[in-house]
């Protein structure tokens, strides 16, 4: 079993009360039958395709959301860009939700930079779960000083196999993880949810150039067009 096959693994074999693992953890509401084999089986082969082919930058969010990574496994992605985040790394997958597919906002406005972005870029969070309000399933919190620990581990793991060459950080409580584990690879950026969504455009375009927006997306950004 080679390195990136083992760390997926033992991520899969990690448990906490009041959170849900995608990779193991099936929702009784919401997931088809086979969802969490789905969800490991999608996030396994993506991640082997990274650590194989390398990576140009690593974006890590806080956690998972219940109307985005507790659905599909993968972080800053929502079910409408499923099979988007698949394509990028020559892979195929489907939701495996039932009913119609939910949209989250933060995975909107990540993808709206994502699409325009060509680099390999990887998508992770500071604690790779989804942590809830104790019998609250649907509701999201912060996790605490001991998840966030465990999930700073996983990150030092995910870093060394990975080797990212910029780390971005969304949001304050990432970059302050980023910034001790990868100082020299780190850029805090303002993270596009509760009206940081014009500073994202631009710090994104800052990094990776200027980015072709759509009226459609600058309406969701809330920011004019810029040609």
């Amino acid at each position: 079993m080679n390195a990136a096959t083992r760390f997926v693994t033992s991520v899969r074999g990690l448990a906490f009360e009041n959170v849900f693992n995608p990779y193991a953890d099936s929702c009784p509401v919401h997931d088809k039958v086979d969802a969490s084999a789905v969800r490991y089986s999608t996030f396994r082969s993506i991640f082997e395709a990274a650590a194989l082919g390398g990576i140009h930058s690593l974006w890590v969010g806080r956690d998972l959301g219940y109307r985005g990574g507790r659905r599909t496994g993968l972080a800053l992605t929502d079910d409408a860009h499923v099979t988007a985040h698949a394509a990028r790394w020559g892979i195929q997958a489907e939701r495996c939700t039932k009913g119609a597919p939910v949209k989250e906002r933060t995975a909107a406005l990540a993808w709206s930079i994502l699409d325009e972005v060509e680099l390999p870029v990887f998508l992770w969070n500071v604690f790779p779960f989804h942590p809830h309000e104790p019998g609250r399933p649907f509701t999201n919190r912060s996790h605490r000083a001991s998840e966030r620990a465990v999930g700073e581990e996983i990150l030092r793991e995910l870093l060394e196999i990975l080797r990212p060459e910029r780390v971005v950080a969304l949001g304050n409580d990432a970059a302050s993880c980023v910034a001790r584990l990868a100082p020299k690879e780190c850029v805090r950026v303002r993270h596009p949810s509760y009206g940081g969504q014009a500073d994202f455009l631009r710090q994104m375009n800052d990094i990776y150039g200027p980015c072709r927006v759509s009226k459609k997306q600058a309406d969701l950004f809330g920011v004019g067009i810029r040609h």
